[in-house]
């Protein structure tokens, strides 16, 4: 089974970390995976998005033209991807910010205010987080150790405090209905 997932938003909202998690999962439960990030020159406030695909068999291409699984955290990039998302597929919108309504009705299609719940909890940058939760509550991709042991090997020793915001959001995430 291979899942293709795009991440999308602006620089500075986590987009590359977010699939770099997403990718580590993939190597701690021993998949096959790649992890193709892309952004512009502006970096923060440019666009950026990020590719990630998790497989049972080698990947041919790193390259996602119609993911299963689509989080666009703002409107460019839900414009952008919204057609590509493959029937049965899953999008998860940031509707802080998204303000965009869906039309189609072949796709399962969640909105969460992702920016005013980190906000509202105090953890400012961590709407990523949320929305991967949820996609994971959703998809049933990775479980909660798997996203723990990523974290702790993405995120650098100086940094460790940063593991357990993250943790807590990716719950937030996977709880919020």
């Amino acid at each position: 089974m291979t899942t293709e997932i795009i991440l999308a938003g602006f620089g500075g909202q986590g987009i590359l970390f977010t699939g770099k998690i997403l990718a580590y999962c993939g190597l701690m439960a021993g998949k096959e995976l790649s992890w193709l990030p892309s952004y512009g020159p502006e970096m923060r406030g440019g666009t950026a998005n990020c590719s990630v695909c998790i497989s049972d068999e080698p990947i041919g291409s790193p390259l996602v033209a119609n993911p299963d699984i689509l989080i666009a955290m703002n409107g460019p990039s839900y414009n952008k991807f919204i057609d590509a998302v493959k029937p049965n597929g899953l999008v998860l919108v940031d509707s802080s910010i998204v303000e965009e309504e869906c039309k189609r009705e072949d796709i399962t299609y969640i909105s969460i205010p992702a920016t005013d719940i980190a906000a509202e909890n105090g953890m400012n940058g961590s709407a990523n987080m949320i929305l991967m939760g949820r996609m994971l509550a959703e998809s049933g991709l990775f479980n909660i150790d798997t996203v723990q042991k990523a974290m702790e090997k993405c995120i650098p020793p100086k940094r460790a405090n940063l593991i357990d915001v993250n943790m807590k959001a990716v719950k937030i995430g996977s709880e919020s209905k």
